[in-house]
């Protein structure tokens, strides 16, 4: 398999380039609310990034899943998905420009082979605040790029950061590879998006430190975070015009154009993407709902059935295409194979679902059709096609092509204008609702991390030992925890684990923490309900002899330092999944 080749041949570039190999994280990030899914490789690695001393020294590499949604309406077209794996290697104070460069050009030009003379690269063209990076381009031109290939590009394109309002930021450097298309115009270049040129590796050079009143400092420790796609990696190894038509997708899309009675390569594309992102999202323990990864998956899902539907492929199929992607995969992703019976019970249950809904949609749409002809109209009013779409999460080309048959139209304008303005608001929202995140490592948010670790401890105390950590969200206001348990909990097991919490809180417990390997963790009872993504050396932290946990941190020294615990909802969020909202007071 290329792809496997092509992340071995990277982890062995980068061992011997003395990088201690580290393990991927979840794709869903723990303790970070900034987003909803893993979307690159430093996500993990952000409280390092910051200044904490990683357990394996300061040059590390990783490959990493990751999923992002922003670019969904791109799907389908030569280059992006919604799944992807990053390829990453980091320097924490360790290397910087120039030896990350030249690391990156070796790699590409004498370990993959690929043609020097199709590389592009970019380079930030400075602005009022930071000067223009002549040391990037210098170093790029004395390895053999060719100065007509090497852009200088403003803010948008090349800069990095910071993760939150203020911190480590810096430029960074983006290398493109030449797809051969001919120029879409005379100023086409690796920042036009006709798709000429592929973006396949970033260097970030975390430099400067933005301040609280706007200006920037020079750091005292730099650090370089880079990100190679083996998606489109595999897709210029393999000598293709997309990353459809490679071996990570080729199978699959062979099942649907032997089922689909009429295909199209957009619709195509989109359902083996959205299969292979959902069954890797199921992999690690998500399952559909109707807030955050659950809603996106449940939005992947609801979407595979949609355009199979539209290429005249019945939904009973997706069994075969789930089996497909998972068979396709599973030297890449084991945890497919391991999960591969949960994985089909959620997708095929929430496909059933969906049908349902569309069921109900279509008796919703015939009232608005007789509604018209009762009027002598032919036209179904845009607010009409959205709720059906957000109610019912009924597509409008459905709604369209059941006008049409109707012998009438759908008023497809005011359709979008509602979208863009729902779209806007929950912009909004997100962008309220996940401010700060890792890089937010306040007094607040520390606090908060610790009282989570005496919150999970107490409720294996209070409920039994089933109790697993599922996932962790923290902002400063409030912690969110969400635990394997059958049934919602009684008040007086809330207040049990309350009162557990602060007892513990009371007792100035002191936080310590250890680096030890993962076998001497395991043999201290330490617990890890992510073990499998930590490196060989771990950080385990105690809270007196109550709690003892690998975790990157951070930590209070002291739980006296914590306040007052009190749960202010518990809930469910999936099948044996609940929820704990709590503040410290």
């Amino acid at each position: 398999m290329k792809a496997l080749e092509i992340r071995r041949k990277f982890i062995e570039f980068f061992e011997k380039n003395n990088h201690k190999v580290i393990q991927g994280a979840s794709l869903v990030p723990e303790n970070d609310p900034s987003v909803l899914f893993t979307t690159a490789g430093m996500h993990p690695l952000v409280p390092f990034l910051l200044g904490e001393p990683h357990p394996m020294g300061t040059r590390l590499v990783d490959y990493q899943k990751c999923l992002r949604t922003d670019d969904i309406d791109e799907v389908g077209d030569d280059i992006h998905v919604t799944f992807l794996e990053m390829l990453g290697n980091w320097s924490l104070g360790d290397y910087f420009k120039e030896e990350s460069i030249k690391m990156s050009y070796d790699f590409l030009v004498n370990h993959l082979n690929l043609d020097v003379n199709r590389l592009a690269v970019t380079v930030f063209a400075g602005d009022e605040n930071i000067p223009r990076d002549e040391e990037a381009a210098r170093v790029w031109e004395s390895l053999g790029i060719k100065k007509e290939n090497i852009y200088y590009c403003d803010k948008k394109h090349n800069w990095w950061g910071p993760a939150g309002t203020t911190g480590p930021c810096g430029p960074d450097t983006e290398i493109f590879y030449d797809s051969l298309k001919p120029k879409c115009s005379e100023g086409c270049g690796p920042d036009c998006d006709c798709g000429k040129y592929w973006e396949i590796w970033n260097n970030v050079f975390m430099q400067y430190n933005k301040n609280e009143d706007g200006t920037f400092s020079v750091l005292k420790n730099k650090n370089v975070d880079t990100g190679l796609g083996l998606e489109r990696m595999t897709a210029i190894m393999e000598n293709k015009n997309s990353v459809y038509e490679t071996e990570l997708f080729s199978s699959v899309i062979n099942e649907i154009l032997s089922i689909a009675a009429k295909p199209n390569k957009n619709s195509v594309r989109i359902i083996a993407d959205h299969v292979r992102s959902s069954c890797l999202i199921l992999a690690d323990g998500i399952v559909p709902g109707n807030v955050d990864q659950g809603y996106v998956l449940r939005r992947l899902i609801r979407r595979t059935v949609r355009h199979m539907r539209k290429i005249d492929m019945s939904p009973k199929y997706l069994q075969t295409l789930i089996l497909a992607t998972i068979e396709n995969l599973k030297d890449l992703y084991e945890e497919l194979v391991i999960h591969k019976e949960f994985i089909l019970k959620n997708i095929l249950k929430e496909k059933d679902r969906f049908i349902t809904t569309l069921e109900k949609g279509e008796k919703k749409f015939n009232k608005a059709v007789e509604k018209c002809k009762a009027n002598n109209m032919t036209l179904i009013d845009g607010k009409t096609v959205f709720n059906l779409y957000d109610t019912f999460g009924f597509p409008p080309e459905i709604t369209a092509e059941l006008a049409e048959e109707k012998g009438m139209q759908i008023d497809m304008g005011e359709f979008e204008r509602l979208f863009k303005h729902h779209q806007e608001l929950s912009r909004r929202g997100a962008a309220q609702k996940f401010k700060g995140g890792l890089a937010d490592n306040t007094e607040e948010t520390t606090a908060l991390h610790t009282a989570t670790h005496i919150l999970h401890r107490a409720l294996q105390i209070v409920l039994g030992d089933h109790v697993i950590q599922r996932g962790s969200n923290i902002t400063k206001e409030r912690l969110r925890f969400d635990f394997s348990h059958n049934q919602k909990m009684t008040r007086e097991e809330i207040h049990k684990v309350e009162e557990l919490v602060n007892t513990i809180i009371k007792s100035s417990l002191p936080v310590i923490c250890e680096e030890m390997s993962v076998e001497e963790a395991k043999e201290s009872n330490a617990t890890g309900v992510f073990t499998e993504k930590y490196g060989n050396v771990v950080k385990v932290y105690s809270i007196g002899d109550f709690s003892k946990e690998i975790c990157g941190g951070p930590h209070v020294e002291n739980t006296s330092k914590l306040g007052h615990f009190k749960i202010i909802k518990e809930e469910s969020v999936a099948s044996g999944v609940r929820r704990i909202k709590a503040i410290l007071e």
